[in-house]
């Protein structure tokens, strides 16, 4: 459905100008963008890219010359990837779909608001809720006593094992898997990596009388808060005895692995790939770089970075900024790896002695 430019500028709580009744329908790049395309021309550095495109309207940066841009009506955006995310949010097309397909299968035990939507070859399970207005993709499997809040959307071929609890306005991404079982096993005698941290390897390790790994089953469940969103494929394990948390507002990745037992707290961030091993607590607003891991069993405080790929082995202070393997400080992993780098050269001198 086409906005104009003045409904858009509205909707951001940003300023429009020139023929600001010029409607759109879609936003695109500014090579790309067509008469009746809002360019996204957000910073200066896409400003020429604006003249190989055919838009008549743009969303442009403080103190651009929109006219001289050629373009006949502008919004300036102070802040350009806020903006962003109020103008795709307006311009997402809706989900497709509405109520009960016939091909779900649902236990007569289940709770269903009226209003909710439900796609084919779903399956929800004995006693579980659905909340009002959540939606619900094809294939997706809902087990037993699972609890979903108002106004989720449960994207294709998600798996939610027993006694889930998601929150209100829960995004789960296709595939993504909550409350399977947590990576917990026990050996009856002490094993090898037992035996590995009892001596920090400094002895060889020898063959265990019984090599034999029994399951510690995963009693719990997982607990998801309001607003969280998971992306494609990843995972969140069931806790042992208590149930696994994903705190308030929490945005996850795809590919990401949250373990067993594992509490994060509000408003974090989970790159891609990244993982956080079984009982380590993570604190509000914490940022975990794509393919960096968490060891288990550590307390990770408030406010802390984590940079992509870092691995961290011991418990990090709030306010932190991390990088590295193992994570160190980052001013320290900088000087660390200014003076690697500098090796090279000063062996060079050393030989000449």
């Amino acid at each position: 459905m086409p906005h104009s430019v003045k409904d858009i500028a509205a909707a951001l709580g940003a300023k429009a100008f020139g023929a600001v009744d010029i409607l759109v329908g879609n936003a695109a790049e500014p090579a790309a963008a067509g008469p009746d395309d809002l360019a996204l021309a957000m910073t200066p550095a896409y400003g020429a890219a604006l003249a190989q495109g055919r838009a008549r309207a743009a969303v442009v940066w403080p103190d651009a010359d929109w006219q001289a841009l050629g373009l006949e009506a502008a919004i300036i955006a102070p802040r350009a990837r806020l903006a962003m995310a109020g103008l795709t949010r307006m311009l997402d097309a809706p989900l497709a779909g509405r109520g009960i397909s016939p091909h779900a299968v649902i236990d007569p035990s289940a709770s269903i608001a009226a209003n909710a939507t439900i796609g084919a070859f779903t399956v929800i399970g004995a006693g579980a809720q659905i909340g009002e207005g959540t939606w619900i993709g094809d294939h997706v499997s809902i087990a037993a006593g699972v609890t979903i809040g108002a106004r989720c959307q449960i994207h294709a071929g998600v798996r939610l094992q027993r006694a889930v609890r998601l929150g209100a306005g829960v995004i789960l991404q296709p595939n993504v898997v909550i409350g399977g079982d947590g990576f917990s096993f026990v050996s009856t005698e002490p094993s090898n990596v037992e035996r590995a941290r009892e001596t920090l390897g400094v002895d060889a390790l020898q063959p265990p009388a019984d090599a034999t790994w029994h399951r510690i089953h995963s009693l719990g469940a997982v607990e998801i808060g309001d607003d969280v969103e998971i992306g494609a494929g990843s995972t969140v394990d069931a806790g042992t005895i208590r149930a696994t948390r994903i705190g308030r507002g929490t945005k996850i990745d795809n590919l990401v692995q949250v373990g067993h037992n594992v509490i994060v707290g509000e408003d974090c961030l989970l790159c891609a790939q990244a993982g956080v091993a079984g009982s380590t607590v993570v604190g509000d607003r914490v940022v975990i770089g794509g393919k960096a891991g968490v060891a288990d069993n550590l307390s990770i405080g408030a406010d802390v970075v984590l940079g992509g790929g870092s691995v961290v082995l011991s418990n990090v202070p709030a306010g932190r900024v991390m990088m590295g393997y193992p994570a160190t400080k980052m001013t320290t992993h900088i000087d660390s790896y200014k003076a690697l780098r500098r090796l090279p050269r000063l062996l060079h001198k050393l030989s000449k002695f």
